[in-house]
């Protein structure tokens, strides 16, 4: 199946220093080519992948699990390590679950990381159901573009396939126990208002990690695609500048300076 315009990977070829960003459950690169083309600007190497059965049309993701996304962005972190000095991991919803997998068990290949509202578990009575669901049910409602500001969209799918869904339950659990593991500096981003990732991920994922350099940013007027919302610029000063802080090359050979 053709990739949907706009949910093309993103790829930048820049600067020893490189970032490689993660997007959510049934969205796409799209979500965060913003933040992707302002890093690549700054010199950068930029890696946005787009994760299997993502990006076409929904029935191509029910016969992909968390196994084949997490595949996908621990290859792209191979390869930004063979072409970097120091390499930063970075993610939006799901996307910030991948990254912190990549955080656990990669260690010094990961410089840093970088969170946007990180889911840590499928909330809601729902999520007990998919088990059995999943069987009955190909699919559920869609999660709706939740951005507060006006004229932005989110390129995904209308339709949620429940396997997968279930795959990303197991997912969740799975990383859950593995977040001690990740001992790297932390940047998370989280906004006042979301109404798919509630702020208790963010606690819980910040209460688990072994990270003892954390920083964590409210994001005060966007929902939950913050990356296409009122505070996109501030999500990408904000993590220009902790990658910056962890990696002063960032600024030289070239490169504009992190301000």
């Amino acid at each position: 199946m053709p990739v949907l315009p706009g949910a093309e990977p993103y790829r930048h070829e820049g600067g020893e220093v490189g970032v490689l960003l993660c997007h959510g459950f049934t969205g796409s690169p799209q979500s965060l080519r913003p933040w992707a083309e302002h890093h690549a600007a700054h010199g950068l190497t930029v890696s946005l992948p787009l994760l299997p059965g993502h990006g076409t049309r929904w029935e191509d993701m029910q016969v992909t699990g968390w196994q084949d996304w997490y595949a996908e962005v621990d290859r792209e972190l191979g390869l930004l390590s063979e072409r970097c000095s120091r390499v930063f991991v970075a993610g939006l919803s799901m996307g910030g679950a991948l990254a912190l997998r990549l955080a656990a068990k990669e260690g010094e290949r990961v410089q840093g990381v970088v969170l946007v509202n990180p889911a840590n578990r499928v909330h809601g009575l729902s999520a007990y159901a998919l088990p059995v669901a999943r069987h009955l049910v190909r699919t559920t409602k869609g999660i709706a573009s939740d951005i507060a500001k006006g004229g932005a969209a989110l390129l995904g799918y209308d339709r949620v396939p429940l396997h997968p869904a279930h795959s990303l339950r197991v997912f969740l659990r799975r990383l859950d126990g593995e977040l001690p593991q990740v001992t790297q500096p932390l940047l998370l981003l989280r906004s006042a208002q979301d109404h798919v990732v509630p702020a208790a991920d963010s606690a819980r994922v910040l209460s688990r990690v072994s990270s003892l350099d954390v920083t964590e940013v409210v994001l005060e007027q966007s929902y939950h695609v913050a990356t296409l919302d009122h505070d996109a610029d501030r999500i990408f000063e904000e993590s220009l500048a902790f990658i910056g802080r962890l990696a002063p090359s960032v600024g030289k050979e070239g490169t504009a300076a992190v301000g």
